[in-house]
């Protein structure tokens, strides 16, 4: 039964959400998504593990062509020195995106502003026998960007690969899921 109605709730997502797109009247039409993304954080920090990244995505297709997107991803905590190290960043951009002829393979690019924050904490040793706990922390807001390539399933289903440069201390490789209504 569970299966059934997982079944027909996703079902009826997929077949409503191609009927949302908003019409202009000038031949345009926009179309509102949300999707979720997994990958990693690579980040520019010695002896750092690169932690596991997780987010939530949302935007605005004004055309075939351009948008705006939204975006939070964090992280689980990695490795490092003996402690632990995460991050987080929040990011607006403004997107572009070129379809290949009769397939549903679109390259994806996008520009905007992002603020990453690293936060760790770790253990040194003083001495024979002494430990210091010491802290890593450091936030920066900046010129933020991505190329990606995704593939539009259905007109309301795609997926996407990405790669963000977030700022001087982190990147971002990951995969993800939308939604279009």
């Amino acid at each position: 039964l569970q299966k059934t109605l997982l079944a027909l709730v996703a079902g009826s997502l997929v077949s409503v959400g191609a009927q949302a797109a908003i019409s202009y009247g000038n031949g345009y039409t926009g179309q509102p998504y949300v999707g979720v993304k997994v990958g990693q954080f690579d980040l520019d920090v010695d002896n750092a593990d690169k932690p596991t990244a997780y987010g939530v995505y949302g935007g605005y297709n004004f055309d075939p062509n351009f948008g705006i997107e939204a975006e939070y991803v964090g992280s689980d905590d990695a490795d490092y020195r003996g402690g632990d190290i995460n991050a987080k960043t929040y990011g607006a951009y403004g997107t572009y995106r070129y379809a290949f002829a009769d397939t549903g393979l679109y390259a994806k690019g996008k520009l905007g502003v992002a603020k990453t924050k690293v936060e760790g904490d770790y253990t040194t040793s003083i001495g024979n026998a002494q430990f210091k706990t010491d802290t890593y922390s450091n936030s920066e807001t900046s010129l933020a960007g991505g190329v990606g390539l995704g593939y539009a399933v259905n007109p309301s289903f795609g997926v996407e690969a990405e790669y963000d440069i977030l700022g001087s201390d982190a990147n971002l490789m990951t995969v993800g899921a939308h939604l279009k209504f």
